[in-house]
């Protein structure tokens, strides 16, 4: 899910005129990737960097130089980081340059994920991601899903648990996430129809 949301975000980014820049920094999930729609992105406006083994057959990744360069550039920076404290580690190279530009950082909640089914979990693996990475969180994204299996009554349901979560951390909702197909814009607050 977050892989998606990145790539929804870069998206919309540009197409309300913003130099973007899309990071896949995912360096632990090798099957589903922000780089392996770099076509997309790149058609669209979205520049895209990654570790040098995306797309290869490469065991371990490096993260190109060029990453340290759009961070400090000032473009909007939309970076794509594994779920747990393993794949945050990454980030933690560029903490101090990200805590100098004020970081929007997201946390995305899944309800639905197996290591996530209670809140306490949820926080407990934002504690150890913050802390690989080095940076805090600002906010929370519900971004519960079933993937193909999503329906109007998965996205109500989570929103207690996101609550929950965000009750535990004082962090605020930035938005919850539902596929374009299930319409929900009039329904949720702070909703964000999400494609691809």
């Amino acid at each position: 899910g977050k892989t998606n949301l990145s790539i929804n975000l870069a998206l919309d980014c540009a197409k309300e005129g913003d130099k973007v820049t899309l990071i896949d920094m995912d360096v632990v999930n090798p099957y589903f990737r922000s780089s392996d729609y770099a076509d997309i992105l790149t058609k669209n406006g979205v520049r895209v960097l990654g570790p040098n083994f995306a797309n290869s057959n490469l065991d371990t990744p490096s993260l190109p130089a060029a990453i340290g360069d759009a961070i400090s550039e000032g473009e909007r920076v939309i970076i794509d980081v594994g779920g747990d404290d393993a794949g945050a580690t990454a980030l933690g190279v560029y903490s101090r340059q990200l805590e100098a530009t004020e970081p929007d950082v997201m946390y995305v909640v899944n309800r639905y994920r197996s290591q996530t089914t209670n809140p306490m979990d949820a926080v407990q693996i934002m504690a150890e991601i913050e802390k690989a990475a080095r940076i805090k969180s600002t906010c929370i994204v519900n971004n519960s899903h079933l993937k193909q299996l999503t329906t109007e009554s998965t996205i109500m349901e989570s929103i207690p648990f996101a609550e929950k979560v965000s009750e535990y951390t004082g962090l605020p909702i930035r938005f919850t996430t539902a596929p374009v197909e299930v319409d929900l814009l009039n329904k949720i607050p702070n909703m964000y129809p999400v494609r691809v």
